[in-house]
């Protein structure tokens, strides 16, 4: 059982009434031991003599091979080439037999299939399975009754198994609880499936533990009467989640595990001034990933820049603009100094800084400041790929 706590800022930030059920505190950093543990639970002696296989990204993959140990059943699971390696580690850890094959999970679940065919092993779904919901679900039940009078539960969707599972518990136990699922916008699969009114736009999406390109007919199928709607989100909304989980609840959470804050975030008039419960459903992140978020959203909120500047090649021009900088308050964190390569007459370098300040009002000072000692800045944003000239 996880907490489920109430977060002041989130809630101050949202304009909500902020709820986390937090899954990243399981013992596999997510979700997925619930329904793993009750599937493996259900097998017949002769079942778990031969052994279990799964495919997964991951976090199914550390919840079978944590089961699987508890329960002394011998477990092999394939994983698509370009899964994060600290869930590669993890599953090894738990004593599971780890594939690396395919690039997506279609080609890991053809693998899994054929391993199972013929060596007589039970093939664990990661959400397309009855029981697997069931366990899912049982998340659902306890976080009404830890706070029975939630108005709505946000969900990360990715196969439908966790979604389906809480929505089964939470619409017997409160009928007129909203239930609303948060998915990718780059792989809509559930919204496609189940309104026909969205399309894939590409498989690269920082929420790899719901980048699913096929969902389970029997969780759509379930969801039909007690799904409320599905908000689909941008790459952006889901990093700056996974910032803001870090930043102000000082827990970690996946681009998946965030899913729901940046629903919330993301649509604050649906939300605002109600109940909400959000499922952080994963902590299990790849560091340099989240190091590289970390620095995305800096620049996002213009704690961050790069700056050219065109300035005469001779000596000490470099450490003017250098101490320059120092003077104003910003922190130099890399420097480019070009004459070779540079666009400009031979007598002129280019000199690109990154920056660090300590919020977007600090670093237009600084940026007013070197224009004002009459140099001209050029900001690199790299977001829009445009100039913006100062």
């Amino acid at each position: 059982r996880t907490p489920c706590a109430h977060s002041k800022t989130l809630s101050a930030l949202t304009g909500a009434k902020i709820w986390i059920k937090f899954e990243n505190l399981q013992y596999t950093g997510s979700f997925k031991e619930r329904g793993a543990y009750v599937k493996l639970s259900s097998l017949s002696d002769a079942e778990k003599s031969a052994g279990v296989i799964a495919m997964s990204a991951g976090n199914h993959a550390q919840g079978v091979a944590y089961a699987a140990q508890r329960l002394n059943i011998p477990a092999t699971i394939v994983m698509p080439l370009a899964t994060p390696f600290v869930k590669v580690q993890r599953t090894r850890e738990f004593g599971a037999d780890v594939i690396l094959d395919g690039a997506n999970l279609s080609d890991a679940a053809a693998r899994a299939h054929h391993i199972a065919d013929t060596q007589a092993m039970t093939f664990i779904h990661p959400f397309d399975d009855p029981l697997i919901i069931a366990g899912q679900g049982t998340i659902g039940l306890e976080i009404l009754e830890d706070v029975p009078d939630l108005d709505v539960l946000v969900v990360p969707v990715g196969g439908g198994g966790l979604i389906a599972g809480i929505a089964i518990a939470a619409k017997a136990l409160k009928p007129e609880i909203e239930v609303i699922g948060a998915e990718a916008a780059l792989i809509p699969s559930m919204r496609q499936k189940l309104y026909a009114d969205a399309e894939p736009s590409g498989y690269q999406t920082i929420a790899e533990g719901i980048a699913v390109e096929r969902v389970s007919d029997l969780a759509a199928a379930l969801l039909k009467d007690r799904l409320d709607d599905i908000l689909l989100l941008s790459e952006n909304s889901m990093e700056h989640a996974i910032c803001l989980f870090l930043g102000i609840e000082k827990t970690l959470a996946e681009g998946a595990g965030a899913a729901a804050l940046a629903a919330v975030i993301g649509h604050p008039d649906r939300f605002r001034g109600r109940k909400v419960g959000l499922i952080l459903s994963g902590g299990n992140i790849d560091s340099r990933l989240l190091a590289s978020v970390l620095m995305r959203d800096m620049a996002r909120d213009g704690r961050i820049a790069r700056l050219r500047l065109d300035m005469p090649d001779i000596p000490g021009a470099l450490g003017q603009v250098c101490n320059l900088i120092g003077e104003q308050g910003g922190n130099i964190i890399d420097v480019s100094h070009q004459r070779v390569f540079s666009a400009g007459p031979a007598k002129q370098a280019e000199l690109v800084v990154a920056i660090e300040t300590r919020d977007r009002v600090h670093m237009a000072q600084v940026i007013a400041a070197l224009t004002a000692s009459g140099r001209v800045v050029t900001v690199l944003d790299s977001e829009t790929q445009k100039d913006d000239k100062s």
